[in-house]
């Protein structure tokens, strides 16, 4: 009987810490990498930026030949 006690102490004491702390690290090291959703939302930001760029790009070429003076006005 006072073993059971001895051993029910020792998984108290350092098993249960243990296996938590195992638990935690990792729950941490997979919260370092991004989700399949995240990536896909990444990859749908990094192509919507550069459409964007596109556009700014082509609207400061138009600018440029329609009204030439137009960076210095807006400095």
């Amino acid at each position: 009987m006072e073993g059971i006690w001895i051993l029910g102490i020792l998984a108290l004491t350092i098993v249960a810490p243990l296996a938590l702390l195992l638990h935690y690290a990792t729950k941490w090291r997979s919260m370092k990498t991004l989700s399949a959703d995240d990536e896909r939302l990444l990859d749908d930001l990094w192509r919507t930026a550069q459409a964007l760029e596109k556009r700014v790009e082509t609207l400061e070429t138009i600018l440029d030949k329609e009204a030439p003076a137009w960076r210095e006005r807006n400095v």
